[in-house]
């Protein structure tokens, strides 16, 4: 119980100071940085997965054709 306490506690914490540095110009500046990081990393999950689910269904396309093959 006490660590759940000091978990809140220090995220709490975290977002007071997160507010009192993104009210000053270094800190927007640097928060600005931060979320266009973070939004490049999400695109490049996104495409990564997109291109792994492509991959996954090409390979499902040739293993029903080679059943099928198998089969007639």
């Amino acid at each position: 119980m006490g660590k759940l306490f000091w978990l809140i506690t220090g995220v709490a914490l975290g977002f007071v100071g997160a507010h009192f540095v993104n009210q000053t110009t270094e800190g927007r500046r640097f928060f600005a940085r931060v979320n266009r990081g973070m939004d490049e990393l999400g695109r490049a999950f996104a495409s990564g997965y997109r291109e792994g689910d492509a991959d996954d269904e090409d390979a499902d396309a040739e293993a029903l054709s080679a059943a099928i093959r198998e089969r007639g």
